[in-house]
Parts: structure tokens; C-alpha cells; sequence
């Protein structure tokens, strides 16, 4: 029997995922359901694989790493059609993801072996007798679980990094993007098919705990807080390490000294691009009381003008069809305890689209600003100075992003927010630079995909200790004199005791 089908909205059918457009409906692709078994058979050709991808060494895998960043770089506007198509996004906005996942796999090929490689460490003064190396060697198999809002940027956030340290990767993408995803998988075999080092399985969220408990190495995940805890308790069956990067309700705040057309242009990029559906999209604003007013009427212009729409538009539809009454529910609650919509308001919501909303004076206790909405919206309150906004700022669970408008104190500020991860005077820009850690703390998530952390979170710490002269002071050994002990006891008094 054939499922009904609401657009966006992925449905199994004769043992296949059927991925169809949230703005018309029309059919993205359809791939094969994987069973539990399917996934554990991937895993162990991923493992075998892995060896081989392993052995060829740093220089061999930027090689191949750097062929497929040419790939993707060549075929940038058949990958921005294909998001755009299964996932609503506008093809601008798609281009913007894919240059900075370009970005990041250039970078992870170039710099693997200079942060990876085996390097000697200095020796301290105790054991002068051993010389002391560190390496970095791979996991083996890691299991990527990507999200749908942005299917090319943050698996390859995790996977380019998880490759170029030596592993074999197995993709879940997100249910809403399976085509996407197949299609990195598919380019990657074109740059390397001599064996199966990057493969997807696919499938509902059953799926995805089983790629959590086929034997993985590590897993890495990208999504929601509640399905964070999910992944997490899964893998603590078997003691199977992760990388949680879940949901976020980013703050920016707004100086007295800030540049309020820059603040108000940043805002409603890091607010709107992708129809809000960012992770580290900014959704709560606290701009202090002198320059409230002139901030909210600058946003308010600038989000006024942005197009919404299927084609051409500023903003696409809501992929996730079920996000809309959440998204709903929140500009419902803000308005019915007070809150004042500036912009759009309770009939911006017409599904699958959501117009831009800007809302004012909204409870700090409400939905809207502290639940994750992960859509077209935006709080604006006004605060007395930086430090209420700090406070106000780190209120809540979520730790993720946070953006800093200002001059003589952005940076300070910046410091003090309770975040993996900031921009002073942008918005999102950490995102794209593949030299810095990415990652929250709190609810969302831990562990740093991006930059040497990146490369590191990857790959297992490998410490090495070699003898190389006799021991002036014996102590790891049961030939010690008590001489050698009334030595050593000296030594350290010495040494330490001063």
C-alpha cells in the first residue's frame, strides 16, 4: 500500500526511503532501507577498508582528499541544485555551504599529517633516561549521523576530518536528505574506488542506533539535544566513544558602542539564512536600552525586504514539516504573554513556509526564548547594560554559538559567554574558518569537529616511551637500593621543594 505523502516529509516504500521536496513535493530520489544487519556488514567492508586507507599514509590520503575537493569545487552547481531541490534551500544559500565545506576538506587534507604526525615530546628531568614520542593514530571505522539543515557542511565537518585521519567512514545521513548524502558518498568513489572507505546507510532514526551499536569506533552526531542523549545512551553499551554537536539558541548582543546598520545586517543573516534553520543561528538578541529603538527599526527594515518563496527566494520553506508547530507555538506563546511582533507574527506561519518574524519585549521564561526554534524567528529584547545581557545570555542550558556587537568591550564580552564558539562583529563566521575548533558545551553537545581539535577528536593519542641511558636514579624497579630511594628523595626535595 502506497503511504500518503505530505511534502518534505520522507516515507518508506517496497523497502526504499523516498526523499521528496518540502516546497512541491516532486521526488528527490528514492534509496534502499538498510536492516540492522545491512548496517553491520558495512561496518566490517568500512573496517577492512579502513586498513587499506590507513596504510596509504598522510601523503596518500591528502592526495586522494584533495582530488575530491576538486571534484566538489567543479560541481558546485550540481550539488547546490540537488540541496536546493531536496531540502528546500535556497541555491545562494546552498552555495554558501558548499564553499565552506570545500574549504574545510582542503584544509583537514593539508594539515593532517603536520597535526597528526609522530613527533618527539621533551622528556622531564626525573626520567632524562627515556626519550618521549607522541602519534596519533586512527580509530578505525567512524560512524557520521548528519542532520538535514545543513546535509553537505557538517557531515564533511566530521567525515573530511575523520578521513584525512586515517579512518574508514559509514554516513547516516539525515532521513530528510538521503540524496544528498548518497551523492557525497558516490563522488567520493569516484576520486577513490579502489575500496569502500566512505559508505552511507539509510533509513529512519532505527537506523542510526544501529550504526551506534554495529561496532563502530566512534560516532559522531549532529542534531537535536533529545536525539543527543539518545545517540549517546546507545553507544554507552559498548563503551563506544562520541561527538555530540546538538541544538543551540544562540544570543548576539548589541553595545551601546556598536555599528548598528553592521549589527542589524549580521543579525538578520545569522537569524534568517537557511529559514532560520541553523544551529548556530542567532534567535535571542539583547541589545542595551541607548540603542534598542534605532537596532529593532534597522532589523525590522532589512528582514522586511527578504523575499520568501519555492525559486529565486531569500528564504525557503521549513524542511522538517513538523518544525512548523513548533515554530508556531512559539510565536503564539511570545505574543499571547506579551510579547509585540514587529514583523510578521501568528500569520507569517503558512506552511511549509514561515515569513520573517521579529519579536519584541518577549517573557525570558517563554518558549520563544528558551527552546530551540529553529526557524524564521527572532527575540529582540532590551537590556540595561552588557553585563544584564551576559547574564541573560548564559541563562540558559545551551551552549553552542554567540556573536558580540560592539567596540571598546566586544571582546571581553565575548569571553564571557558561556560558548564554544563567538564572532565579535559578524555572525556564524567561526563556522567557516577551518583553522578553529567547532563545538558547544551544555545541552549542546561536546567533543570539536574543525582545526587541529578537529583532526585530534579523530584519532587516538599514542604515547611511546624509549629507554635510551641507564637510570641515574632507579625507582620503577624492584633492583632499587635503599640508597637509590634516600637519592631520589633528595632529588625531588631539591628539585620540587623549594
Amino acid at each position: 500500500m502506497t503511504a500518503v505523502r505530505v511534502p518534505g516529509t520522507p516515507v518508506i516504500e517496497d523497502g526504499r526511503l523516498v526523499s521528496t521536496s518540502p516546497a512541491t513535493g516532486a521526488e528527490a530520489g528514492r534509496l534502499p532501507v538498510a536492516t540492522a544487519e545491512d548496517v553491520e556488514r558495512t561496518v566490517d567492508r568500512a573496517r577492512a577498508a579502513g586498513q587499506w586507507w590507513a596504510g596509504l599514509g598522510f601523503g596518500g590520503r591528502r592526495e586522494r582528499l584533495l582530488r575530491w575537493r576538486s571534484l566538489l569545487a567543479r560541481r558546485i552547481e550540481e550539488i547546490a541544485e540537488l540541496v536546493h531541490v531536496e531540502g528546500g534551500k535556497p541555491v545562494a544559500d546552498a552555495v554558501v555551504e558548499l564553499v565552506t565545506a570545500v574549504e574545510h576538506v582542503d584544509w583537514a587534507a593539508r594539515n593532517a599529517g603536520r597535526v597528526l604526525g609522530p613527533r618527539r615530546v621533551r622528556s622531564r628531568l626525573v626520567l632524562a633516561e627515556f626519550s618521549a614520542h607522541l602519534e596519533y593514530q586512527p580509530y578505525g571505522v567512524v560512524g557520521v549521523i548528519g542532520p538535514w539543515n545543513y546535509p553537505v557542511f557538517t557531515p564533511i565537518g566530521s567525515a573530511a576530518y575523520a578521513l584525512a585521519a586515517g579512518n574508514a567512514v559509514v554516513l547516516k545521513p539525515s532521513e530528510y536528505t538521503p540524496v544528498v548524502g548518497q551523492w557525497l558518498v558516490d563522488t567520493f568513489a569516484e576520486v577513490v574506488p579502489e575500496q569502500p572507505v566512505f559508505t552511507a546507510v539509510h533509513g529512519l532514526g532505527d537506523v542510526g542506533a544501529a550504526l551506534c551499536r554495529s561496532g563502530v569506533d566512534k560516532v559522531a552526531f549532529t542534531g537535536s539535544s533529545a536525539t543527543a542523549r539518545k545517540v549517546m545512551a546507545a553507544c554507552a553499551e559498548s563503551l563506544t566513544p562520541v561527538l555530540l554537536e546538538a541544538g543551540g539558541k544562540d544570543a548576539m548582543i548589541v553595545d551601546a558602542d556598536a555599528d548598528l546598520d553592521a549589527a542589524a545586517e549580521a543579525c538578520v543573516w545569522g537569524a534568517l539564512t537557511n529559514a532560520g534553520q541553523t544551529c548556530i543561528g542567532i534567535e535571542r538578541v539583547y541589545a542595551v536600552e541607548p540603542v534598542f529603538d534605532a537596532f529593532v527599526g534597522k532589523v525590522v527594515e532589512r528582514a522586511g525586504r527578504l523575499t520568501v518563496g519555492p525559486d529565486d527566494a531569500d528564504i525557503g520553506p521549513i524542511t522538517m514539516p513538523s518544525q512548523v508547530d513548533v515554530i508556531r507555538r512559539h510565536i503564539d506563546d511570545a505574543l499571547a504573554r506579551g510579547g509585540r511582533a514587529v514583523l510578521g507574527g501568528a500569520d507569517a506561519v503558512q506552511p511549509p513556509y514561515v515569513r520573517p518574524t521579529v519579536l519584541v519585549d518577549v517573557p525570558e521564561d517563554s518558549a520563544a526564548v528558551r527552546e530551540e526554534t529553529f526557524g524564521p524567528t527572532l527575540t529582540i529584547n532590551r537590556v540595561r547594560d552588557a553585563d544584564e545581557a551576559v547574564a541573560r545570555a548564559n541563562a540558559l542550558s545551551y551552549g553552542l554559538g554567540g556573536s558580540v556587537f560592539g567596540r571598546r568591550h566586544a571582546v571581553a564580552i565575548a569571553r564571557r559567554l558561556r560558548s564554544g564558539m563567538a564572532s565579535v562583529n559578524s555572525a556564524l563566521t567561526f563556522a567557516g574558518m577551518s583553522t578553529l575548533p567547532f563545538g558547544g558545551v551544555g545541552d549542546s553537545g561536546f567533543g570539536r569537529i574543525h582545526g587541529e581539535d578537529g583532526l585530534r577528536e579523530f584519532s587516538r593519542a599514542k604515547a611511546i616511551t624509549r629507554r635510551r641511558a641507564r637510570s641515574l636514579l632507579p625507582s620503577t624497579t624492584f633492583e632499587r637500593t635503599p640508597a637509590d630511594v634516600a637519592r631520589l628523595v633528595k632529588a625531588i626535595k631539591v628539585m620540587y621543594g623549594r
